[in-house]
C-alpha cells in the first residue's frame, strides 16, 4: 500500500460541486496535505484498498453507501483513520446514526477555516499520541466513548444566534433519561441553587447555556461505561470529584476576574479532566486493578502507577480523546497538564494554573477514608514562580467553606 510523508486526507461526497467546492477551499494546503476526492462510498473503499490515509471526511446522505455505513466499515477495517462525518442534516435521528462510527461531526455550510482547524487538530492529537508514547496504548484500546449526540444537537442549535433559552430547554427535555441526569445534577449540592429545579428551560435561564451544555457533556459522557464492568474503581467518586473539581474551579476563576469563555472553558477542563481513568479501566481492566493496587501499596499517587506500568497516564488518554473530538485546544492543553502545568511555558495565573490547583485541593480537603490514593502533590518551584502561595491558602478556604 501506497504511503506518503504528507498527510493523508480523503474526501467522499456524491455531489461533483461539493467535491469541487473543497478543492477550491482547500488548495492553499496542498504543500502540506496529499487530497483525494472521490464521489462515493463504493469508490472510498477501493481507493483506501490501494493507499493509505489518515483522515477521512465523508458526507453523510449519499445513495448506495452513506456515511454512516461507511465510516462503519472503516472502522472495522482501518480503526487507525480518524473519522469525521461532514453533513447538512441537523437532525437528531440522523445525528444518532451517524456519531458512533465518527470521531468527529461538521456540519454544512462548513467554512475554511473550520474544516482546517478539525483537521489541523486530527494531525495534533497524532503528534501528541507521538511525544507520550500513546501508541501501544492506543492501539489496545477497542472502545472509546462517542460525543454525546444531545451535546452535538445543542451545538448545532447554537450557531443560531437567535435561539431561545426555551428552544434549549425543549432540546434537552426530547431525551428524558438525560432530562433525569441533568436535573440530578442542578438539583445537587454542586450548585447550590436556592429552590428546586423540575424543568430543563428554568435551568438553562439560572445557570446559563454553556454550563447546561457542559453538564450534557459530562453525563453523556459517563453514561457510556458500565459500572459493572470497572465496579474495581468507585465511579460514583470519580464523578463526585470531576463535578466538585469544576464548580470550585469556576468559582476561583470568577474570583481571579478570569473572562466568561476562560470561566466556561475552565469548567469543562474540570468536569472531564479524569475521563483517561474511566477508558483505561473500561478497556484495560485487569492492567488498571494492578494500577490502583500498585499506588495503594505503595503509597504513590495514582498517575507515577500508571506510568510506570502503562508508559504514559490518563491525562494524555483523556487529552487524546478531547482532541480527537474537536474541543478547544486550551481544553486539550489543560486535561494534558492538569498534573504538570511547568510544561507549559506562560509562567502567568491562567485556566490550566487553576484547574491543577484546584484538583489537588479537593483530594487533600476530601474526607478520605484510609484506602484513598494520595495525590501528587504541589510542585513548590512552580507555585513559588508564580507567585501562587497565598492564592493557594485563599482558594482553600472557598472548599473549606463549601464543606
Amino acid at each position: 500500500m501506497e504511503q506518503s510523508i504528507k498527510k493523508q486526507i480523503l474526501f467522499v461526497d456524491d455531489e461533483p460541486n461539493i467535491l469541487a467546492g473543497l478543492q477550491r477551499m482547500l488548495r492553499g494546503m496542498r504543500n502540506e496535505w496529499d487530497m483525494s476526492f472521490v464521489p462515493g462510498g463504493i469508490e472510498a473503499l477501493k481507493i483506501m484498498t490501494e493507499k493509505h490515509f489518515d483522515v477521512i471526511v465523508s458526507d453523510m446522505r449519499m445513495p448506495e453507501v452513506d456515511g454512516a455505513q461507511l465510516l462503519t466499515k472503516v472502522k472495522e477495517l482501518y480503526p487507525n483513520m480518524v473519522r469525521i462525518i461532514l453533513s447538512g442534516h441537523s437532525e437528531k435521528e440522523m445525528i444518532l446514526k451517524t456519531v458512533k462510527p465518527a470521531h468527529q461531526y461538521l456540519s454544512k455550510p462548513c467554512d475554511a477555516e473550520t474544516l482546517k482547524s478539525a483537521i489541523g487538530r486530527v494531525f495534533f492529537v497524532n503528534d501528541l499520541i507521538l511525544r507520550n508514547n500513546l501508541t501501544n496504548i492506543i492501539l489496545q484500546i477497542e472502545t472509546i466513548p462517542c460525543l454525546p449526540a444531545l451535546y452535538l444537537e445543542l451545538n448545532n442549535l447554537l450557531k443560531s444566534p437567535e435561539t431561545s433559552t426555551q428552544q434549549i430547554g425543549k432540546v434537552i427535555s426530547k431525551d428524558l433519561g438525560m432530562t433525569a441526569k441533568i436535573l440530578h445534577l442542578v438539583n445537587s449540592a454542586f450548585f447550590g441553587l436556592p429552590c428546586h429545579i423540575s424543568d430543563p428551560t428554568h435551568a438553562v435561564s439560572l445557570l446559563g447555556v454553556d454550563t447546561m451544555k457542559a453538564l450534557v457533556l459530562i453525563a453523556g459522557i459517563f453514561s457510556q461505561f458500565d459500572v459493572k464492568k470497572v465496579r474495581f474503581m468507585d465511579i460514583q467518586r470519580l464523578f463526585d470529584h470531576c463535578m466538585k473539581t469544576a464548580a470550585m474551579a469556576k468559582e476561583v476563576a470568577a474570583k481571579e476576574k478570569f473572562s466568561k469563555k476562560d470561566i466556561d472553558d475552565i469548567f469543562i477542563s474540570g468536569l472531564v479532566h479524569d475521563v483517561g481513568k474511566l477508558i483505561l479501566a473500561d478497556n484495560l481492566p485487569e492492567k488498571y486493578k494492578e494500577i490502583l493496587k500498585e499506588a495503594s501499596v505503595q503509597d504513590i499517587c495514582l498517575e507515577e502507577a500508571e506510568f510506570k506500568f502503562l508508559g504514559t497516564t490518563h491525562a494524555d488518554i483523556g487529552a487524546y480523546l478531547m482532541a480527537l473530538w474537536g474541543l478547544p485546544d486550551t481544553i486539550v492543553k489543560n486535561i494534558a497538564c492538569h498534573h504538570h502545568p511547568e510544561r507549559l511555558s506562560a509562567k502567568e495565573l491562567s485556566q490550566l494554573t487553576v484547574l491543577y490547583v484546584v484538583n489537588i485541593l479537593e483530594y487533600e480537603t476530601r474526607q478520605c477514608s484510609s484506602k484513598e490514593i494520595p495525590s501528587c502533590g504541589f510542585n513548590s518551584v512552580y507555585i513559588d514562580e508564580i507567585g501562587l502561595s497565598e492564592k493557594v491558602d485563599e482558594w482553600k478556604c472557598l472548599f473549606e467553606t463549601v464543606d
